[in-house]
């Protein structure tokens, strides 16, 4: 790299997201192609391979339009300058893919080959074979055909898109026990997550690295572009998973499967606490944190004048003192016009109503008690959204991550407590299970 290519690179480092992307839309199109050259100055992070020299396995999880593709091409191809004499398994869905992407894309292998590689590179579709100017072969496998991959050799592998091959664990388990050639072997998969059991073991394994990001991560993608999908699909489960590149799973028998979710959502009907506002009645559902610094489930769900209720909003928050938690749950009951405040009480008994009413002496709170496991108290609830009955008015990530995790048998998500499911589960408990009683609105003065 020469000295100008360094500084250009340097000027780079400590720049936001958004200059990265207009830095590099301002060079020209010899800038780019020699500033593309030297791929580990400027592959954004999660593109280059992890630090640490145990692993045997690195899962690059991302977003569409991330740059998967290109990472893949580029580790396999420093691999093959390296190993004149390297064997590597190149494996997607069926054989048209890893033609069409891992090796003629536009970012595949062929367009990152250096100016002095390309006329020394042979690519043989008919035998299914690249050979690279060192010398380096790759072989093009399907994954819809796992017994190809029993008895072939190999140093190092790239599988694309792994959460979509048909017969996943079967080719995987084929190609990991063909390399065992150098003193190395490794896989690199590059995928978009589905919640797939190849996949989830794979995460699983000790010698398994991730990396990875969200769509929006890459500065060369057009602005136009990012705003556009993420207008059409973010926070969705489409979204989260193709553009995020979150691992959404669904746990075994729970009570809010992620299909389910998405069949819930509807537009928010009104806002504040307008008197026309078209909910008949709006609680605020408290679950207070049960040490310092944890989180404070703050959920706002009102009824609709057909019976309906709608989650309105979450506005839960971690690392806050008792005041500033009750402050919290009183500026929402406030910007929504709420008619009560619902708290569970197991958390400091009487002391959740005087935080509250210290907060807002004008706030009417009902203290609830827990007395029945978590699931009980959920399954009520949910078959409100299974029969239609509750909606999601926009999307909640975070209160939607904690409703997986919830089946019959308790719940089964990640974290300490699911405080966000458990303040929306006590809002519409108090809205739609529990007999309704007229009362006047909380209004500001």
């Amino acid at each position: 790299m020469n000295l100008g290519h360094r500084r250009g690179v340097e000027a780079l480092e400590g720049l936001g997201e958004e200059d990265v992307r207009l830095a590099i839309r301002s060079l020209s199109e010899a800038e780019r192609l020699v500033f593309g050259s030297d791929w580990p100055s400027w592959a954004h992070a999660g593109q280059t391979p992890p630090p640490e020299d145990d692993w045997r396995v690195w899962v690059l999880l991302a977003g569409r339009g991330f740059g998967k593709t290109r990472a893949g091409a580029e580790w396999v191809s420093a691999f093959a300058r390296a190993n004149p004499d390297a064997a590597i398994a190149l494996v997607a869905a069926n054989p048209e893919e890893v033609r069409a992407v891992m090796v003629e894309g536009r970012s595949g292998l062929l367009a990152v080959a250096r100016d002095d590689e390309r006329d020394k590179m042979r690519w043989e579709p008919s035998r299914k074979r690249l050979t690279f100017a060192s010398g380096a072969e790759a072989f093009v496998y399907s994954a819809a055909n796992p017994e190809s991959l029993r008895g072939p050799e190999h140093h190092i592998a790239w599988c694309d898109e792994l959460a979509k091959w048909r017969r996943g664990q079967s080719a995987w388990d084929n190609l990991r026990l063909g390399l065992r050639l150098g003193p190395k072997p490794r896989a690199l998969v590059t995928t978009t997550p589905r919640p797939v059991p190849a996949l989830k073991r794979l995460l699983a394994l000790d010698a398994t690295v991730l990396t990875g990001g969200a769509t929006r991560a890459n500065p060369h993608l057009p602005d136009d572009f990012i705003a556009a999908v993420e207008a059409a699909h973010k926070g969705t489960r489409f979204g989260r998973q193709e553009l995020e590149g979150a691992l959404l799973d669904d746990f075994e028998g729970t009570l809010w499967p992620r299909d389910l979710i998405e069949k819930s959502r509807t537009p928010a009907i009104g806002t504040g606490a307008a008197g026309d506002s078209p909910y008949r009645r709006v609680v605020v559902g408290v679950d207070p944190p049960a040490s310092q610094g944890g989180t404070c489930g703050i959920v706002v769900c009102g009824l609709v004048a057909d019976g309906k209720v709608h989650v309105l909003a979450d506005c839960s928050a971690g690392g806050l003192s008792p005041n500033a938690w009750a402050r919290k749950a009183a500026d929402a009951a406030h910007a929504w016009g709420a008619h009560r405040v619902v708290a569970e009480r197991n958390n400091g008994g009487e002391m959740v109503a005087e935080v509250l009413r210290g907060a807002d002496s004008g706030l009417p709170v009902t203290l609830v008690h827990a007395k029945d496991g978590k699931e009980t108290r959920a399954e009520p609830v949910a078959v409100l959204f299974e029969t239609g009955r509750a909606k999601f008015a926009g999307a909640f990530p975070e209160l939607e991550d904690e409703l997986a995790g919830f089946t019959p048998a308790g719940w089964q998500g990640n974290g300490a407590s699911p405080d966000r499911a458990d303040a929306m589960v006590w809002a519409m408990t108090e809205l739609a299970v529990k007999p309704q009683r007229a009362e006047p609105r909380i209004r500001r003065l």
